[in-house]
């Protein structure tokens, strides 16, 4: 594998700044007459074009509305984002997330008979532009739909995951058991991105807390098992829950306390995640490769401290 050799690029982006189509959230129950398979927390543009779709999984114990502010950011560069509310029987086997996987699948076959229903006039989903992603448990998530553990009628474009965790530890992973321990042992054949977090896998400040990414299960594990093409960032300074709102449920409060936070303000992580999932989606469904090659290059352009900051070409 080969890293991406330095060229001429752009000296700045505008990934990490709010975008500039107006969007709104959307808020769709099972009881509506487009009948989700989950509650779903839908960030649109109101402005008439056709755009991709992301559909993003949360992680343990957390609420979609916890992560507001980074799906209208990233909404706001032109993207549908779709996050499914799982259930709490789900929730509460944390190594037992199979059934996370196939409401994802089926998340995803609404998506692609009824999401047009529910968005804006003249709001037209791109369903050959999909996406899957997700955070912490939901990144595990994610990757296992793009394996192929739930049949979707969509073809995948790119995956994303935001410290993505895999497990309690190596002797404890969470089904189904993706990761092998063997360098690109998935073999993908869409794009990848991962976001990891420098403080995920260091306990917090209470006696009996356990990493929230540990080592042997966290991001450093899934770009190991990752084929090219792709990226790989970590937000050095900034930990587990820190892309998340600065105001959170009960739930979400307790869960972002069992984890290792950072100092600096929240925002600026959320921009950065944003604003490389923007990057990397621009360059991988549009071919506009200007603002990751500049991010590569640059990584001092991000809010937060990037390092490492790279991406593996395709052979």
């Amino acid at each position: 594998m080969a890293l991406l050799e330095a060229q001429p690029v752009l000296a700045t982006t505008n990934v990490f700044q709010h975008g500039d189509i107006e969007c709104q959230p959307l808020h769709v129950d099972p009881s509506s007459t487009s009948s989700p398979p989950k509650p779903l927390l839908i960030f649109t543009p109101i402005v008439a074009a056709k755009y991709p779709v992301i559909l993003f999984c949360h992680g343990f114990c957390l609420a979609t509305s916890g992560y507001s502010n980074l799906f209208n950011h990233i909404a706001s560069h032109g993207y549908v984002v779709v996050a499914p509310q799982f259930c709490l029987n789900c929730e509460w086997m944390p190594m037992m997330s199979y059934c996370e996987v196939k409401c994802a699948g089926d998340v995803a076959d609404w998506v692609a008979e009824k999401l047009q229903s529910v968005l804006p006039e003249n709001v037209i989903p791109n369903l050959d532009q999909f996406v899957t992603a997700g955070h912490s448990k939901g990144g595990n998530t994610a990757f296992a739909v793009a394996l192929g553990h739930a049949k979707t009628k969509l073809n995948i474009s790119a995956l994303v995951g935001v410290d993505p965790v895999g497990g309690l530890n190596k002797y404890c992973k969470t089904y189904p058991w993706i990761l092998k321990g063997q360098a690109g042992s998935f073999k993908l054949t869409m794009p990848v991105a991962i976001i990891g977090t420098g403080l995920g896998p260091e306990k917090a400040d209470y006696c009996c807390s356990q990493p929230c990414a540990p080592e042997g299960v966290n991001h450093e594990n899934f770009f190991f098992e990752s084929n090219p093409p792709c990226a790989y960032f970590v937000a050095k300074e900034y930990g587990h829950m820190d892309m998340l709102d600065d105001s959170l449920g009960v739930i979400g409060k307790v869960a972002s306390c069992l984890c290792k936070n950072g100092t600096g303000a929240k925002d600026c992580m959320r921009r950065t995640v944003g604003g490389l999932i923007v990057a990397f989606l621009r360059a991988h469904l549009d071919l506009r490769t200007h603002d990751l090659d500049a991010i590569v290059a640059n990584p001092s352009l991000a809010p937060a401290t990037l390092h490492p900051a790279k991406y593996i070409k395709a052979p």
